[in-house]
């Protein structure tokens, strides 16, 4: 019997004072990234390239096959996406930055992996319940996108990640993938794999402009490639508090999605207050509020990308580091494929 406990989670004002041994996480290339990608994942990327031995970040391309509209987009989206890591700050001489298809061993370990996976545990997975439920434009019953845990594990576990920067919402998935890897140690009677703990960001989850989860399926995110023309008209499009009919009428912040990026893009406390004040003593109308919350967003983008602009022009870069990053991630996905086969075979 495979016993389970409860994923540890490492908070961000503690992370910093540990020894974290390896880093792996990953984005597919399925489009342009959004706020919730910098705030949720990239910010926290930036933060442990100095803190952890080792960092591993993938470009998902084989997990982007479960759920591409068209998949033609996501081969001229891994450059894209690129740029925009390399443009928030992520540094191919501090983390190893490669892509997912071009080792293989990816996929060998995740077909061993789900040899022993039973299907429950796929089933219950609450991303793929929600996904079956939300996405009607595509259809989702395959085995690839049931599957796509066991190859999320393989991921992690390829590489003995010991940390893992997620969302709140993605903390069952790392939870699966400790179930996983306690099976396999137990099936073999070995300690290959260690327990990964989660790490969670500086904003576990930005809601969309509609109030529900920043995703590109709901159409509903603020891109970091967004002009200042959509990214004002966007704001504006945000769900405030429905109580609030009136401007004269008191606000409710703490219920209110605006009030939430002002504490997400804002840094200043008193900046918090103030807004905190005008809301609640009807000082200033919402429209108000979300022109001023659009600049600070603004401020935010600008400069992410004018860098990206300058990697625009060095055409073969992203490619070149793509190829020397899968070069290093192989030496140890071979190093632990080893180890695997002499277990099971």
């Amino acid at each position: 019997m495979v016993q389970t406990s409860q994923t540890n989670i490492i908070r961000r004002d503690t992370a910093e004072a540990r020894q974290i041994r390896c880093v792996v996480s990953g984005m597919r290339p399925t489009g342009a990234l959004h706020l919730g990608h910098y705030c949720g994942a990239l910010q926290s990327w930036v933060d442990l390239q100095t803190q952890a031995q080792q960092c591993f970040f993938m470009v998902a391309d084989l997990h982007a096959l479960t759920t591409a509209d068209d998949v033609a987009t996501i081969a001229p989206s891994v450059e894209e996406m690129v740029r925009d890591w390399l443009a928030v700050g992520i540094d191919p001489t501090k983390a190893v930055i490669f892509r997912q298809s071009a080792v293989p061993a990816h996929a060998e370990l995740a077909l061993l992996l789900a040899m022993h996976t039973p299907l429950s545990w796929l089933e219950r997975n609450p991303t793929y319940k929600e996904q079956l439920k939300e996405i009607t434009s595509r259809d989702l019953k395959t085995y690839g996108f049931l599957g796509y845990p066991v190859l999320q594990a393989a991921d992690i576990l390829l590489y003995k990640a010991t940390v893992v920067p997620i969302g709140e919402d993605q903390i069952p998935h790392l939870e699966l993938t400790r179930e996983i890897a306690r099976r396999f140690n137990y099936l073999y009677k070995t300690e290959l794999f260690p327990d990964c703990e989660a790490l969670l960001s500086r904003t576990p989850r930005l809601l969309g402009i509609d109030g529900r989860k920043m995703s590109k399926s709901y159409d509903n995110a603020i891109y970091l490639s967004d002009s200042k023309e959509k990214v004002r008209a966007k704001v504006q499009r945000m769900f405030t508090d429905p109580q609030r009919i009136k401007m004269t009428d008191p606000g409710h912040p703490e219920e209110c999605n605006v009030y939430s990026y002002y504490q997400v893009f804002v840094p200043s406390s008193q900046k918090h207050k103030e807004v905190y004040d005008w809301c609640s003593g009807a000082k200033k109308g919402c429209t108000e509020c979300k022109g001023t919350l659009a600049d600070h967003i603004l401020n935010v983008l600008g400069p992410l990308q004018e860098k990206r602009e300058k990697f625009l022009k060095e055409k073969n870069r992203i490619k070149d580091l793509l190829n020397e990053g899968a070069k290093k991630a192989k030496i140890l996905a071979q190093k632990t494929m080893a180890e695997v086969r002499e277990a099971v075979f």
